[in-house]
C-alpha cells in the first residue's frame, strides 16, 4: 500500500491494521473488542437478516452468517471490503458491499431484522444523518444495536480524532467520532423514532481502562 498520507476518510480507513493478513477468530459475537466476557449475539434477538455498518475485518458478520443469518456488511473502505471478502469467501449468506453507510441506506428499501455496528459506522457518522435512515431500513419488530469505546467524561458529540496522518493535518483531513453518554444516546434515539432503549457501559477488566458503551433499541 502507498505510504503517502491519506486525504479522504475512506483512504484513512484503507490503512487500518494493514498487517492483519489472516482472518480473525469468529467464534463469538464481540461488542467490546476485548476478552472480557461481554454480551454476544443475543442482543440482536435471533435475526433472520442483519445489516452490519462498518464491519472492518468482518468477524462479527461471519459469525452471524455461519449461524444461518443472512448478513449484508457495508464498509466505505475498499481495502477493508476486499480483505473481508478474502477472509470469509467460504461463508454462505454473507455479502460485503463497498459503500458509505448513509448512501447505502438511502439507496434502497429492503428492511432488516437487525442493524448493528460494533465500533463501526455509528461511531463515525453524525447520528442526525444516520439514524433516520436506519429507522427506515429496520423491520417493524427489528433491533438496532451498536457499541463504541466509553467516552471520557465531558468529551461528547463530534470529537476530532488524533494519531498518525491526522495530527497537524486538519486542513487536509479530519476524521471525527460521535460519542455520547448512555443518557444522551437514549435521548437521541428517542428523538429519531426509537423506543425500548437500553444503554450501558460494559466495564473493561483492565484496571483504569475505558469500557465499552453498548446500546440497543427498537423502532417505535
Amino acid at each position: 500500500m502507498s505510504g503517502s498520507a491519506p486525504t479522504t476518510p475512506p483512504e484513512y480507513w484503507d490503512r487500518y491494521r494493514p498487517a492483519l493478513q489472516e482472518p480473525p477468530a469468529a467464534q463469538r459475537f464481540d461488542w467490546t473488542g476485548s476478552d472480557d466476557g461481554g454480551p454476544g449475539a443475543e442482543l440482536l434477538n435471533s435475526p433472520a437478516t442483519a445489516l452490519d455498518l462498518g464491519p472492518a475485518e468482518g468477524e462479527n458478520a461471519a459469525y452471524l452468517a455461519s449461524g444461518g443469518t443472512e448478513v449484508v456488511a457495508v464498509d466505505f473502505s475498499g481495502v477493508q471490503v476486499d480483505r473481508a471478502r478474502r477472509f470469509w469467501s467460504h461463508v454462505a449468506e454473507l455479502t460485503f458491499i463497498h459503500a458509505e453507510a448513509c448512501a447505502y441506506l438511502a439507496d434502497g428499501t429492503r428492511q432488516f431484522d437487525a442493524i448493528y455496528s460494533t465500533w463501526g459506522a455509528v461511531w463515525f457518522v453524525d447520528p442526525d444523518e444516520l439514524f433516520p435512515l436506519v429507522r427506515q431500513r429496520l423491520a417493524p419488530a427489528g433491533t438496532f444495536a451498536f457499541s463504541h469505546r466509553e467516552p471520557v467524561a465531558g468529551q461528547y458529540g463530534a470529537q476530532r480524532m488524533g494519531g498518525r496522518w491526522l495530527e497537524g493535518r486538519e486542513r487536509e483531513l479530519t476524521v471525527c467520532r460521535w460519542q455520547y453518554s448512555a443518557e444522551q444516546w437514549t435521548d437521541i434515539l428517542k428523538r429519531h423514532g426509537f423506543t425500548g432503549v437500553r444503554a450501558r457501559v460494559w466495564p473493561n477488566r483492565e484496571e483504569g481502562a475505558l469500557g465499552t458503551l453498548i446500546v440497543t433499541a427498537r423502532p417505535s
